[in-house]
């Protein structure tokens, strides 16, 4: 019975943690998350993921976004900006015309690439977890 325990826990994963602070925007109040990091000296950062800033209309300018009354969770990453990516299937090829370190790099970073969508006008902004103003670029 221990054991089963033991297996059902190692199993179950806590979703996130979401934050306790709203943050009013132009478009509505938006509710991040808090994001533990892996170091010990490294205080979470609150995120606020996949906010959207604008509409995308097609061959027009962008619009400013869809207003919103009730809270919104900012809490997935949006799809990103359709780009060209080269042909990481066969190693052999791929480091013929480029460093084995490139490749390495761009083999961890393909998975974060494969939502792509025209419609990428989304923002993922990063405070301190602390909740210090600081400055912002």
């Amino acid at each position: 019975l221990v054991l089963l325990a033991a297996i059902f826990l190692c199993w179950t994963t806590a979703g996130p943690r979401y934050s306790s602070r709203i943050v009013e925007t132009k478009s509505g109040p938006i509710r991040g998350i808090i994001l533990e990091l892996n170091s010990g000296r490294l205080e979470p950062v609150e995120a606020f993921l996949g906010v959207r800033y604008a509409t995308a209309t097609r061959y027009s300018w962008p619009t400013f976004g869809v207003r919103w009354s009730s809270t919104k969770l900012a809490d997935t990453m949006p799809p990103v900006c359709p780009q060209a990516f080269p042909d990481l299937s066969n190693r052999s090829a791929a480091l013929q015309v480029m460093p084995r370190n490139r490749y390495y790099f761009l083999k961890r970073l393909a998975p974060f690439l494969a939502n792509q969508s025209e419609d990428c006008l989304h923002l993922n902004i990063y405070v301190p977890g602390s909740g210090m103003c600081c400055s912002v670029l």
